[in-house]
């Protein structure tokens, strides 16, 4: 639980929720309604909306967990179309495809990717400070929704 806290804590996100029902499944979080944590016995595969997972000591979002978070007070970055498709086709994000900050624009920053329609797309870090450049690379991208696409098209 601790990791999963950490790292929303890493987008000065305002996000939050009871505790009591996230639920800890095999290093998978989920989070549950009281009526669903009553009905789920140990050894779930699915149940609830699911948060992500540990592997390593490292927490590794879902995107309904992201989507979450974009709904709130987050560092968020709203995209042009363009910039849009080549993130999720998992290229960097450059400083003239961004329209709106939100929250932090330092160097080392974490910020939620969002699409001109309020989608959230996935998340980077910033390489540099925005305020003081114009052009290049801003945003190294960690995790989008074309990720799974790909690794279906590898094999």
């Amino acid at each position: 639980m601790k990791l999963m806290m950490d790292f929303i804590s890493r987008f000065d996100s305002t996000f939050h929720f009871d505790e009591k029902f996230v639920v800890e499944e095999g290093n998978r979080f989920f989070l549950l309604n009281a009526n669903l944590k009553k009905l789920a016995m140990e050894g779930f595969f699915y149940a609830g909306t699911y948060l992500g997972k540990v592997k390593k000591d490292r927490f590794f979002p879902s995107f309904p967990l992201l989507s979450m978070m974009a709904e709130g007070k987050a560092n968020k970055m709203i995209v042009d179309k363009k910039t849009e498709w080549l993130f999720i086709c998992g290229r960097d994000v450059f400083k003239q495809g961004i329209t709106k900050v939100v929250g932090s624009k330092k160097k080392g920053a974490y910020t939620l990717i969002i699409n001109q329609h309020g989608e959230c797309l996935g998340f980077g870090r910033i390489t540099v400070d925005l305020d003081e450049t114009k052009r290049g690379v801003a945003v190294r991208n960690i995790s989008d929704i074309g990720d799974f696409l790909r690794r279906e098209k590898a094999r």
